[in-house]
């Protein structure tokens, strides 16, 4: 198992982390991960993250939710079991899609929630029974920890960091 340094730079307050985080990225640092007990907005784009498309996959999987639910009800009440149900007889799909609108909205909406939760933690490589990553815990309650790779430059990066408002500077082997 190959080791590496890494700096754990840690932080009480989300303003200092980003202002942080802005010094760090000017003198050409590469942040390897910022770990927050919340999210932080414009965190993202201080650390120069590319845009997700977390939207795209959203809308397809809504998408293929109107398509089964179109597909589900024109089978179901036009094919397989036309009923008349209320003097509206069951002749096309398209005479009787009126009353399959909020169907049609619901199992879009299931869809795209229900798929983007299973994406969400795939993506994130999130299952059960998987041992937690967060080198420290109490990011989980108030602090923030920036994660910095060490080329040899441990020293003028700790010297940043002290100047950047960091409570705590630790110099950890991390296990890839």
């Amino acid at each position: 198992m190959e080791t590496s340094k890494v700096i754990h730079a840690i932080y009480t307050d989300d303003d200092v982390l980003m202002s942080a985080v802005k010094k760090v990225k000017a003198e050409r640092y590469h942040i390897e991960e910022i770990y927050t007990p919340f999210p932080v907005h414009g965190l993202d784009k201080a650390m120069g993250l590319a845009p997700t498309r977390i939207a795209i996959t959203s809308f397809i999987y809504g998408l293929i939710g109107l398509t089964v639910a179109v597909w589900m009800m024109n089978y179901m009440m036009i094919e397989d079991w036309p009923r008349n149900i209320g003097g509206k007889p069951s002749f096309s799909y398209l005479q009787n899609m009126p009353a399959f609108v909020p169907i049609m909205f619901e199992l879009t909406v299931f869809f795209a929630a229900h798929l983007m939760v299973i994406t969400f933690y795939l993506r994130s490589r999130l299952w059960p029974f998987k041992n937690p990553e967060n080198p420290d815990l109490r990011t989980t309650d108030d602090h923030f920890l920036m994660e910095i790779a060490v080329h040899g430059n441990e020293k003028e990066l700790t010297k940043l960091l002290n100047e950047t408002g960091a409570v705590e500077i630790n110099l950890v082997d991390k296990a890839h």
